[in-house]
């Protein structure tokens, strides 16, 4: 019997005893989940099809190991501007072995705690705080240059960047740094003579 599961995004056939690598659950190593995200349950009889998913189905896993997976290369090049750029990324995923598939109307036999499948980023979406409305205590409204808005004064923030001073004292290096987390900030930078608005500011 197999059946097709969704966590992370992502769809996987799955059957009983199958190790697999998915995206980083809220679990630790030893915690058994279930994945209530059933597609499709086939193998023996007639195949159970949900739209999407067929109810009462579940399939239970448990959690072998948490680690980052293999290193991914990023590069990018713009031609003729003397612009390259390589990062390496390693995701974080979680390693599970399938141990149930269970047809609706079905009980688990595992004993022991179980808990729901959930992508990590999922849970820390709800356990974070919520930002705060304003701008914290002496930050400066960066949207007051050209071409910022505030998901990008939100992204500058993230970054350390935060008041018009830090903005003026930039150099060379600098937006060569933050042009490498943020593509197109130096351009955006220079257009907006975003230096010069800022040692105004920073001034008034």
């Amino acid at each position: 019997m197999y059946a097709v599961i969704k966590t992370g995004g992502k769809q996987y056939r799955v059957t009983q005893g199958d190790i697999l690598r998915v995206e980083k659950l809220d679990a630790e190593a030893g915690d058994v989940v279930t994945f209530d995200q059933v597609l499709m349950i086939g193998g023996e009889g007639n195949p159970l099809v949900g739209a999407p998913g067929v109810d009462g189905a579940s399939v239970t896993a448990e959690v072998l190991d948490e680690r980052k997976d293999k290193k991914v290369i990023v590069f990018k090049k713009r031609r003729r501007q003397n612009y390259r750029r390589k990062r390496g990324h390693r995701q974080w995923i979680t390693v599970i072995s399938i141990a149930e598939i269970l047809k609706p109307g079905v009980k688990s036999a595992l004993g022991g705690k179980k808990k729901a499948a959930r992508p990590a980023e999922e849970a820390a979406v709800e356990t974070a705080p919520a930002k705060p409305a304003k701008a914290a205590a002496g930050a400066d409204d960066l949207t007051q240059l050209n071409g910022v808005g505030p998901a990008f004064a939100r992204k500058l923030a993230d970054a350390g960047v935060t008041t018009f001073a830090q903005v003026a004292a930039w150099i060379e290096a600098d937006l060569e740094r933050l042009d490498g987390e943020f593509a197109g900030l130096k351009a955006k930078a220079e257009s907006g003579e975003w230096i010069a608005r800022a040692k105004e500011l920073a001034g008034a």
